[in-house]
């Protein structure tokens, strides 16, 4: 069942992207992840550019801000387990790298860039609330490829006592954002974006954007079964015949494991 946005916890993307499109919020959030001090952030302003390269795929950036040395920060939302993670990784950051620069242009202009997943569940399973990834030498491990680009992947199921106090509210806050939650924190970070989301909350304008995206969800969805009905009743259709599992995936443009799938 859909939860109304009031329902929503701070793991939906929707609300997660609304409620770091706060510029302090956001900044504030990156600072404890990362442990730096950072004077601004902005939108990037090839915001547009990047949400319709990556929906070609299916992806929409929540958060894609810059800070005042040009550092570009990616942060997404990432529900359910999900055995490609990695490989979704680096396809954000190519990505981002290709929208950074122009073909022919010098790569120098590649900006240091942190691509941040906040995950629901421990991808590892190893017990940690935080997972840093940068390129290293196998071979010796004390050479770093230095390509300024690094992944770091927070997850709310850790066990260990490995981040700050705040940051292990923050995650904890992900999949409960209550009133009643907020009343056990000691935080500021918690506190600051859970005022944050009972204002997009209240906002009446952002409930019709979410109602409107919902409705969209459903007709795709609907679309899709329909698709299906249609696709399968053709391959049958086409097996009957005597086509061959080959023939039948060129007929359907799709492959021949999807074809054995359906006739199963």
């Amino acid at each position: 069942m859909n939860k109304t946005l009031k329902e929503l916890n701070l793991e939906d993307d929707f609300l997660f992207a609304k409620v770091m499109s706060d510029k302090e919020i956001c900044k504030e959030l990156l600072e404890k992840i990362l442990e730096i001090e950072i004077e601004k952030v902005e939108m990037v302003e090839e915001q547009k550019t990047i949400d319709l390269l990556l929906e070609s795929k299916g992806i929409r950036l929540d958060v894609y801000v810059k800070d005042e040395n040009n550092t570009i920060y990616n942060v997404e939302m990432q529900r359910g387990k999900h055995k490609n993670l990695p490989k979704r990784l680096r396809y954000y950051q190519g990505s981002i790298d290709l929208d950074l620069i122009s073909k022919g242009e010098d790569y120098r202009k590649l900006a240091k860039s942190y691509i941040i997943f906040i995950c629901t569940f421990d991808l590892f399973d190893k017990g940690r609330h935080k997972y840093t990834f940068q390129n290293v030498c196998l071979e010796d491990n004390s050479i770093m490829l230095n390509d300024e680009a690094q992944k770091i992947i927070l997850n709310s199921k850790g066990i260990m006592n490995d981040l700050s106090d705040e940051l292990l509210e923050f995650l904890a806050y992900v999949e409960d954002s209550t009133d009643d939650k907020v009343k056990h924190v000691k935080g500021n970070l918690v506190k600051n974006i859970h005022r944050r989301v009972k204002e997009v909350k209240s906002d009446i304008s952002v409930e019709v954007e979410f109602m409107t995206l919902l409705e969209r969800d459903r007709e795709k969805i609907e679309e899709g079964r329909e698709e299906g009905i249609l696709l399968t009743k053709k391959v049958l259709k086409l097996s009957n015949s005597g086509c061959t599992i080959s023939q039948i995936a060129k007929e359907c443009n799709i492959s021949e494991e999807e074809v054995r799938r359906i006739l199963e």
